[in-house]
């Protein structure tokens, strides 16, 4: 059976979902995730979603314990699908965890990576991922986002500007975010930004340090 295309929020949970940007832009991102990867340790993904781009990172980074996580039953329903159809040693069981949360299920991580979960979330879930990696990220440990943003003095797409009022009238806590405002955010937490890459669809993914 074809999994069926999903968005966060979407359904009660069944088995494997599919999200269908994880099939276009995994590589690019495994290709970034290879400079700001540690070279050991656990890598917690947050807000995991279907569970695609857990299992192909995991395989493309074999040297690395990846911990995927969700807040959605249907996520972690699939998440778990993909990692038994997988069969690989360094992809644990994935984790329920919000990350607006004040206390996540783990207490330390080498790493943290979060993919299109800031603009499908309330911003009080990205205050709570600056908040989480600040308390279990070693100094200098990346924090790692991707997805789309609004950046000033960049042109924001059409494609984006259409996107966001989707994401507004499906939810009005959602949306694009201005990355001043992200990077102010990530500050306040103890986290200094270092570097921004320009990806494939018109995203982005930015890099943090704890400090």
């Amino acid at each position: 059976m074809t999994p069926q295309p999903w968005m966060p929020g979407d359904g009660a949970p069944a088995e494997k979902r599919h999200a269908p940007a994880t099939l276009r832009n995994r590589d690019a991102i495994v290709a970034v995730l290879a400079d700001w990867l540690p070279v050991a340790g656990t890598v917690l993904e947050v807000a995991s979603g279907s569970g695609e781009h857990a299992v192909h990172f995991a395989a493309a980074f074999p040297q690395l314990d990846w911990q995927p996580s969700d807040p959605d039953p249907a996520g972690l329903t699939s998440i778990a699908a993909y990692r038994a159809e997988a069969g690989l040693v360094n992809i644990a069981p994935p984790l329920a965890l919000d990350a607006s949360a004040p206390e996540w299920p783990l207490d330390r991580a080498g790493a943290i990576l979060c993919i299109n979960m800031v603009h499908i979330s309330p911003w009080e879930a990205t205050l709570g991922l600056f908040a989480g990696a600040a308390r279990l990220l070693a100094p200098a440990a990346p924090l790692i986002l991707y997805g789309p943003y609004v950046e000033p003095d960049v042109p924001t797409a059409e494609s984006n500007l259409a996107f966001d009022a989707s994401l507004r009238s499906r939810n009005p806590a959602w949306g694009l975010r201005d990355t001043d405002a992200v990077k102010a955010a990530a500050a306040d937490a103890g986290l200094a930004f270092a570097e921004r890459r320009a990806m494939p669809a018109n995203n982005l993914m930015l890099l943090f340090r704890r400090t």
